[in-house]
């Protein structure tokens, strides 16, 4: 059987329960503000972002070039 609390331990408890709380929402509201910070993401992976975009320029003109370049043939 549960040991019966006084009313000022439920009320100590409750305040503690509520501190506890308030501190964890700050830390969550902090860790979803610095994940969506698009800015901050974007310097911190300058480097990754302008390499994939050069792959992806490299590809996607090399598909365009290669397309047409099957046409040019096909008339010669």
């Amino acid at each position: 059987m549960a040991a019966q609390r006084t009313a000022a331990e439920i009320r100590a408890s409750i305040e503690a329960n509520r501190e506890d709380l308030g501190q964890a929402i700050e830390r969550l509201q902090g860790g979803v503000k610095e994940l969506t910070d698009w800015r901050k993401q974007l310097v911190e992976h300058q480097r990754n972002i302008l390499i994939g975009a050069a792959v992806g320029g490299f590809v996607l003109g090399g598909g365009i070039g290669g397309f047409f370049g099957l046409f040019r043939r096909g008339q010669s």
